[in-house]
């Protein structure tokens, strides 16, 4: 498949360890399949970028998909409170994040490659409302749709890093990706203030129910 990653400066040849390590799924390669949403990434700070455009090889990988009917929002979760390096203070979403780490958490130590929802800052933000209790898992799942970033492929072994070839790159005009950036997150954000104001119904799922009920991977109630 070809997959795109945006940046402020064109990368032949990428590195494993390049990345930040709080980035959602740890150290990688994070990539798109979607040039437009890479020339979006690339111009996140309003500069002009490029689109580098690979060929990756998957026959041969160990590939972890989050968004396959075995796994469920909160094994994305998990991976998320266990990488990024802010967290939300304060006794429900501290407890929120050790019951993740205990009963949701993936081992993602034998995988080539990751595929799973991207967490932006606004994503991330309401993942935050989940763990607090504010919202339902039925909502966060929908929310993740809302601003339609798509899945994120990310590199996470020399092995998948040897199966990824240059193509080229395709110069982003920061004044146009910069702003279509941000009206795909207003209107994210927008969509998630409606769905908040909808009153759920009495079976819906809230982080406190999952923590007192003991609930787990296997239930039925989060697929």
């Amino acid at each position: 498949m070809v997959v795109y990653h945006g940046s402020d400066h064109i990368i032949e040849h990428p590195l494993l360890n390049g990345s930040k390590r709080t980035n959602d799924f740890g150290p990688g390669f994070y990539t798109s399949g979607s040039i437009e949403l890479a020339k979006e990434w690339a111009c996140g700070r309003q500069q002009d970028g490029f689109a580098n455009s690979y060929e990756l090889e998957m026959e041969g990988l160990s590939i972890l998909r989050l968004n396959s009917p075995e796994y469920n929002i909160l094994n994305w979760l998990a991976l998320l409170a266990k990488f990024r390096s802010y967290w939300q203070k304060g006794s429900v979403s501290e407890e929120a994040k050790e019951y993740l780490d205990k009963h949701f958490l993936i081992d993602i130590s034998g995988y080539d490659v990751i595929i799973g929802y991207r967490a932006d800052d606004s994503y991330f933000s309401f993942a935050q409302d989940f763990v607090s209790g504010a919202i339902s898992v039925r909502k966060l799942s929908e929310a993740m749709h809302l601003g339609k970033l798509g899945e994120q492929i990310v590199l996470k072994s020399e092995k998948a890093f040897n199966h990824i070839r240059f193509i080229g790159a395709e110069p982003a005009d920061g004044r146009i990706y910069y702003e279509k950036k941000t009206v795909r997150d207003r209107e994210a954000r927008r969509s998630y203030r409606e769905s908040r104001q909808r009153y759920d119904s009495s079976g819906e799922l809230f982080m406190l129910d999952i923590m007192r009920e003991g609930i787990g991977n296997d239930d039925p109630r989060l697929r």
